[in-house]
């Protein structure tokens, strides 16, 4: 059986050509990205404001009550709700942030939790109101998580780039935390507009991203460096498009491979982890995009060049590679 090869052995593509625009757009992103942070905000989940969710499912009618339910849930005076709707038109998720004092917290919670299912249930008995899940978090608690997911986002930026300047030459560490900055910000742009609930499992997605980019560049920077030696009179730019197209199969094959996976679990795996596939397909997406575009030109603006890595020679290991060329210095 012949094997199906997506990308053709002789493929040539000039990928350096659109540095300049691909970078300009990317900055136009990433400036877009951390506006629309600071504008629009991000919507955070319980696990970062502190709360309670309360996920119901309304099994007799196809469309969940939502003036009532908000109706029901005042007359407690809990607080306000925030009363979505999550994933058919009949679920429904009930968020509501905790008023106690920190030490009153938990059994707050566990107060206003039983008082609104019970509400709940008895209400919209005849709606076939089911409780699917209920969710508490302290303010204490949510602060610690928030604080944590942060730092775990901050170590891995600064592990990476210690382990690239000693795997590769600074040049390569600058090019892939640029990249790797790239993708970070365009998914906070992404949560900030669409709101989709960013919590923890967003976390986990976007180390798992800074973790699959760093995959991809290593790879390629890799073949640039082996590229350097091995080429020594070839223009830069031209030697980056070769270890692109060189490694182009892998990079399709891999991202196409995880592409598939998360376009399913996005159309048609569980709400709870919706957010996480989102972030997660973007990631790969512009993770791909970032390897290519962002991390390989950035070298060229540093000045790397086929000779940058040379060993210094001495002026008599000069004068014999000269020798050896068939050059002595006294012809022309």
């Amino acid at each position: 059986m012949k094997l199906l090869k997506l990308v053709p052995e002789t493929t040539n593509i000039g990928f350096l050509k659109l540095r300049n625009p691909a970078v300009g757009l990317s900055l136009l992103l990433i400036i877009g990205s951390i506006a629309l942070v600071f504008t629009n905000g991000l919507n955070f989940g319980v696990d970062f404001v502190g709360g309670q969710q309360i996920r119901v499912t309304f099994e007799e009618v196809e469309e969940a009550p939502i003036v009532e339910l908000r109706e029901s849930i005042a007359a407690l005076n809990l607080g306000e709700a925030n009363i979505q709707r999550f994933g058919e038109a009949n679920e429904v998720a009930i968020r509501m942030r905790l008023n106690a004092e920190a030490g009153d917290e938990l059994q707050e919670a566990d107060s206003a939790t039983i008082a609104i299912t019970s509400t709940i249930t008895e209400t919209f008995a005849d709606q076939g109101a089911r409780i699917d899940g209920v969710d508490a978090v302290s303010g204490k608690v949510s602060g610690e998580l928030l604080t944590t997911g942060v730092y775990s986002l901050i170590f891995a930026l600064i592990a990476i780039s210690i382990y690239i300047w000693f795997r590769f030459e600074w040049q390569f560490g600058v090019g892939a935390l640029f990249a790797l900055f790239h993708d970070v910000a365009l998914t906070f742009g992404f949560f900030a507009l669409t709101q989709i609930e960013f919590n923890l499992n967003i976390i986990a997605a976007l180390l798992t991203i800074i973790g699959y980019s760093l995959n991809d560049t290593i790879v390629i920077d890799d073949r640039i460096r082996e590229n350097l030696r091995k080429y020594r009179k070839m223009e830069i730019a031209n030697l980056l498009d070769l270890s692109l197209n060189e490694t182009l199969a892998r990079t399709v094959s891999t991202s196409l491979t995880m592409v598939f996976v998360l376009v399913s679990l996005v159309f048609l795996g569980p709400d709870v982890i919706f957010g996480f596939s989102a972030a997660m397909l973007l990631g790969v997406i512009v993770g791909t995009y970032s390897s290519v575009y962002i991390a390989s030109p950035v070298l060229i603006w540093l000045g790397v060049g086929p000779d940058s890595f040379l060993p210094v020679e001495s002026d008599s290991e000069k004068a014999q590679r000269r020798l050896a060329e068939g050059y002595d210095g006294a012809q022309p």
